[in-house]
């Protein structure tokens, strides 16, 4: 069993919401709940435009479940595709450079934050509960990590370089980050 073909778009959760600050709980990947907020992810992911990843609390529910899919950003070397991971935590991460970052969550503003640029990262597949592990290079890196933030409580404002690091955002180039 794995996250259905469908879901449906949700509703995109801006700060200050409660839900964006605060840590989300582990889920049992095989709870059909889990299933259909997965696929949900992965829907309203789509339907956002620019967007190349989104974490369970962006969509209101306070979860370890995030979504990626950079294959059609430019920036991005490395590339699992499309995917949904439950219970994400960071192994291992090296080669730190900065880099522009925005958010769905925080619209407007983009911002210079620092994060490697290799990462690997394990949990497991929504409804089979199978471990996954994914080996992240430079977008695809910075992605992941700010929806590993996302489940901390953790907005990329919270990690900007220097209060000057925050730009509004242009809008022909929206940000990167997701």
């Amino acid at each position: 069993m794995g996250v259905p073909a469908s879901g449906t778009p949700r509703e995109l959760i801006a700060a200050p919401h409660p839900v964006l600050s605060a840590r989300a709980l582990p889920v049992d990947p095989a709870d059909p709940g889990v299933v259909v907020a997965a696929a949900d992810l992965l829907a309203t992911m789509r339907r956002a435009r620019h967007c190349t990843g989104l974490a369970a609390p962006q969509i209101g529910l306070g979860w370890r479940l995030l979504s990626v899919d950079v294959s059609l950003h430019p920036g991005a070397r490395s590339c699992a595709g499309e995917l949904v991971v439950a219970n994400p935590r960071l192994v291992a991460a090296s080669r730190w450079e900065p880099a522009r970052e925005g958010c769905l969550s925080v619209p407007g503003l983009t911002g210079d934050v620092l994060r490697a640029t290799r990462i690997t990262v394990r949990g497991e597949r929504p409804g089979s509960g199978a471990p996954v592990t994914i080996d992240a290079d430079a977008f695809e890196a910075r992605c992941i990590q700010h929806q590993l933030d996302h489940l901390d409580g953790v907005l990329f404002l919270d990690r900007v370089i220097r209060a000057w690091a925050v730009r509004r955002a242009e809008p022909a180039t929206e940000p990167t980050g997701e």
